[in-house]
Order: structure tokens, then C-alpha cells, then sequence
């Protein structure tokens, strides 16, 4: 936030952010409240036995028994004998199949942490808005040669898209790189009531064959009650809270909801992080519901990167979990809404975390 910028009429609609692919690459890290995970700080739940099963098996997949360090010591003087390598190492992906809230961008950051050597962690857009801005030449010359690639949120929004990342990832692997996914939907089910998948099956299924697929049961950890609403304010409500911040010297911004869906329009969602630099609250007026899907899919990118940097909403109107309608929460992209939904209940509450 610039020094221009008051506390009482910042606005992200005021901000034109563009983040070159050298910025892309250096942005590529976990996210700050990721930034210590490991696999020791993932509590698995002691209902769900394939929470502690995926945490094992990444744990090997990137610290495999049997390496140079799992030996113990040169040449392999006082080694234990090697344990069997788990089948999962044999391919050179693992993908994290599973619900929302269930500690998989937690494994996916404690497994990056825990890789030695270069390294990338993103989400999906992150890293086709990477080959965007460098082209693909590019971007495989920049990724070419890491130890591990990790994609956060491998959503499928285009086919091309999908068709990219399966090339991508089939050129990354040959040079030596793993890699590790997460998502909502297992690799052969992409596509699923969102486009004819019929017409890039053999792409998605060729991405699938380099990965050994994890299905991490569980509940959402954020909440218990998904039938819960985000929280809203009443207008005295948000005008307090825009007071109390200014006066508190908490930097809170004050966007109109349509203003803000508009502007998101006007940006790369790639360049999303850039709306909220510095940014302490983010405050919305007039919240109603969104028709159009292509303004509710930007919503959801930006409320991913609002998540990611734990930055809280105060909003007035309707409900912020309430906002996906004409049927968008049935469709094809409903486990994204329905994540999102779960990331609003989190953000709009007293505490995140």
C-alpha cells in the first residue's frame, strides 16, 4: 500500500498490479502461512488413516530410504541395510487426491520443505500464467533441472490448459524433475462435467500414468458445519470496523462488491497477489449473488490468494458462502465453489487459522 493511500479510502479497484515471469518465478514458495510446514507439524487425524499414510509416503517420496542420507555416512559405512522403496517413488509424480480441508496443501508445503536442491511450489494458474509470460521455451528452461515441482490446486477451467501442464510436466519429468499435485478430483476424472472430455482424454490420461494417485480422507478442518454462513455485517457494523482500523493503523481497503468483480476482470488472476500487497483487511460493500460464471470463477482465484495470505474480510449484504447462484454450485466447478465457500467461512470469522 502506498504511502498516498489513506486508511479510510484505499481501494483494490485503484490498484493495477502486472507481475513479470521473473516475479512469477520468485513467487513460486509456499505461501506464508505454509512457510514452516512439515511433516512433523501434520496432526493427522486419528479417524482417517490415510491422512498418516499420505504423510508417510511423501515423507519417502522425497527423502526415499535407502538414499545417500538415509544410508548413514560415506560410501555406506555403518548403513543399515535398505528398506524396500515404497511403489510410489517409482513413478516420478504423486498426486493427492481428497476433500477440501484436509491438510493437502500442508503435505504439499512439508513435502517441498523437506526436498533438497532447487525447487517450485504454485498453484495450477501460477504456473500456466508462467509459461504466458515467458512462453514455453522459457518456462522450461527456467523449471528444467529442479527436484521438485509442486502444483497446488490443479483445477481443469480449459482443456488447453490441461493439455499445456501434461506437456509440461511429460518435458519436466525426462529431465530428471518430480513432482507433486493436489486437487479435488483424481487425474482421470478431470474434465468431468466441464467439458467433452472424451476430446482430451488420451492428454489426461497420460498425465495420470506419471502419478501415483493418494485418496486423503477426511473433514474439513476449517469448519465442522458447511451448511454455516460467512459472517456479515451490518452497515453501522462496517463502518465501525473501517474506523476502528483507521484509528488502529490496520490497513484496511473499502471496495463497492460490484466494483471489485469488475476490476477482477480487468487483471491477470496471476497478478491477484499483486491487489493485496500490504493489505492487513480487506472490506466489501453490497455483497449479492453472482450469475455470471466466468465473474464467479475470478472471485474464487482471488479468494484463493486472500486465503493464502490470511488476510480477513469484513463485508456487508449478502453472504459471502450464499454469492455462487443460478445453479453454479451443481455444476461442474462445484468442489472449487465448494472450497471457496470454506475458505469465505474461515476469512469472514473472528480468527483465521
Amino acid at each position: 500500500m502506498s504511502a498516498t493511500e489513506s486508511h479510510s479510502s484505499a481501494r483494490l479497484i485503484d490498484r493495477h498490479p502486472r507481475i513479470s515471469g521473473t516475479e512469477l518465478v520468485a513467487t513460486l514458495v509456499p505461501p506464508p502461512q505454509f512457510a514452516s510446514a512439515s511433516f512433523d507439524s501434520y496432526v493427522p487425524d486419528a479417524n482417517y488413516a490415510s491422512q498418516a499414510e499420505a504423510r508417510d509416503l511423501l515423507r519417502n517420496f522425497v527423502s526415499p530410504k535407502g538414499s545417500a542420507a538415509a544410508k548413514g555416512g560415506f560410501f555406506g559405512f555403518g548403513r543399515k541395510k535398505a528398506e524396500p522403496t515404497p511403489a510410489a517413488s517409482q513413478k516420478p509424480g504423486v498426486y493427492l487426491d481428497g476433500g477440501f480441508g484436509v491438510g493437502k496443501t500442508h503435505l504439499l508445503a512439508a513435502a517441498w520443505h523437506a526436498q533438497q536442491g532447487r525447487k517450485y511450489f504454485g498453484t495450477f494458474i501460477e504456473y500456466t500464467a508462467l509459461v504466458g509470460a515467458l512462453g514455453y521455451a522459457g518456462a522450461v528452461s527456467v523449471l528444467q533441472g529442479a527436484k521438485l515441482i509442486c502444483i497446488d490446486e490443479f483445477e481443469l477451467d480449459d482443456p488447453g490448459d490441461t493439455m499445456l501442464m501434461t506437456r509440461l510436466i511429460g518435458d519436466l519429468t525426462k529431465t530428471g524433475s518430480k513432482f507433486i499435485a493436489t486437487s479435488n478430483t483424481p487425474p482421470n476424472a478431470l474434465g468431468e462435467g466441464r467439458f467433452a472430455a472424451a476430446d482430451f482424454m488420451r492428454e489426461i490420461q497420460a498425465m495420470a500414468d506419471r502419478f501415483t494417485t493418494i485418496r486423503i480422507d477426511g473433514v474439513d478442518y476449517r469448519q465442522r458445519d458447511l451448511e454455516g454462513e460467512a459472517v456479515v455485517l451490518s452497515d453501522e457494523a462496517y463502518q465501525f470496523a473501517l474506523a476502528d482500523a483507521a484509528s488502529s493503523g490496520v490497513r484496511m481497503t473499502d471496495d463497492g462488491f460490484d466494483e471489485l468483480i469488475a476490476h477482477l476482470a480487468t487483471v491477470h488472476p496471476s497478478s491477484y497477489i499483486g491487489l493485496l500487497d500490504g493489505v492487513q483487511t480487506i472490506g466489501l460493500r453490497g455483497v449479492h449473488e453472482l450469475t455470471d460464471q466466468s465473474a464467479a470463477l475470478r472471485f474464487v482465484a482471488f479468494v484463493d490468494r486472500v486465503y493464502d495470505a490470511q488476510i480477513p474480510i469484513r463485508s456487508t449484504g449478502l453472504a459471502l458462502t450464499e454469492i455462487f447462484g443460478g445453479g453454479m454450485i451443481d455444476g461442474g466447478y462445484r468442489k472449487k465453489y465448494q472450497r471457496c465457500q470454506s475458505r469465505l467461512n474461515a476469512l469472514t470469522s473472528h480468527e483465521i487459522g
